[in-house]
């Protein structure tokens, strides 16, 4: 027997207490959901009662893109590190796991060696400035080329024709015939170049030749000239009144006890008593030192033979030793 309802033809029920979780979550979509992680992300979205727009402003990333990811659009979609970025960020947004939501996707759509594509709603364009540059570069090497060639072709129109003059016949000289006697003149001088120097007479050779022509004999005479100086320099050679023929040094000749005077470059050195070096030089021929009046002066030369001592302007011949005491000289 059928049951009466009525009138009664709709029969709706509702509760409005808590519903049990496991019942929710086991209809709450997953990344596993659907053909591909872009219709797993709009299940889940649409589950949660969200607009793409409000996962735009979430995400701060354009609702374009978020549309073109859920239909798998990748030619709308930037290069493919901002669209895994976006998968990422919109799996996020959501509450599921973005790594997992990245893995799917990179296996969905496998990397490519295609070159990365430009961000949608840019546009290469170049530098209209560096255009311009190049065609007024253009342009004015273009002038100047033209204006060089055009400079050559004026000058070479312009320029007279060289003209070569005839040249003159050679006049060939004939030698006249020599008219009576001929004279001669007196020789002239030789030229300086042709004239014969004087003969190079080598140093000490006289010496060794007075000696004998040995080496050992032009040794032995030396030896004997520096012990007796006077005997190789004549004293009628030697000036008998000082002269200055250069720097004096030391004391002034009229106030000196002894004056020295270099006949050859040699070395003078002249100590105190108490052997501190009251002057050194390597004097020149004709410069002279005069030695002050003190007790104990003593003086060393190199050579005996290169100085000769005057004492109150008079000649007293030349040195006899290398080392020698001014009181000594002035006796």
């Amino acid at each position: 027997m059928a049951l009466d309802t009525g009138r009664v033809t709709d029969f709706n029920v509702s509760y409005d207490g808590p519903r049990a979780a496991a019942i929710v979550d086991s209809y709450m979509p997953t990344l596993d959901s659907g053909p591909t992680i872009g219709a797993a992300l709009k299940a889940a979205r649409e589950f949660r009662g969200l607009s793409l727009q409000d996962v735009a402003d979430s995400t701060r990333i354009r609702r374009a893109y978020l549309a073109a990811i859920e239909e798998m659009r990748i030619e709308d979609l930037p290069s493919r590190p901002f669209t895994i970025g976006y998968v990422r960020a919109y799996a996020r947004a959501l509450g599921l796991e973005a790594e997992a939501a990245v893995t799917r996707f990179k296996a969905e759509e496998p990397a490519t060696d295609d070159a990365l594509r430009e961000p949608v709603g840019v546009r290469r364009t170049g530098d209209r400035r560096l255009g311009f540059a190049i065609v007024a570069g253009t342009l004015v090497i273009g002038a100047i080329v033209v204006w060089n060639f055009a400079q050559r072709g004026i000058q070479e129109a312009q320029a007279p024709a060289p003209t070569v003059a005839a040249a003159a016949p050679e006049q060939v000289a004939t030698p006249s015939e020599p008219q009576g006697p001929l004279a001669l003149g007196a020789p002239l001088p030789a030229p300086v170049e042709s004239t014969v120097p004087e003969l190079y007479e080598t140093p000490g050779l006289d010496v060794a030749a007075a000696a004998g022509g040995s080496a050992d004999a032009v040794i032995a005479s030396n030896q004997a000239r520096a012990r007796n100086p006077e005997a190789a320099v004549d004293p009628t050679d030697l000036p008998q009144v000082f002269k200055a023929d250069g720097a004096v040094y030391g004391t002034a000749p009229q106030g000196a006890a002894v004056v020295l005077q270099a006949r050859e470059s040699a070395a003078l050195i002249v100590r105190g008593a108490e052997g501190s070096v009251y002057f050194a030089r390597q004097l020149s021929a004709g410069e002279a030192y005069g030695a002050p009046q003190m007790k104990g002066l003593v003086i060393d030369v190199s050579e005996p033979t290169a100085f000769q001592v005057f004492v109150g302007g008079q000649s007293r011949g030349l040195l006899t030793s290398t080392q020698t005491s001014v009181s000594r000289l002035a006796d």
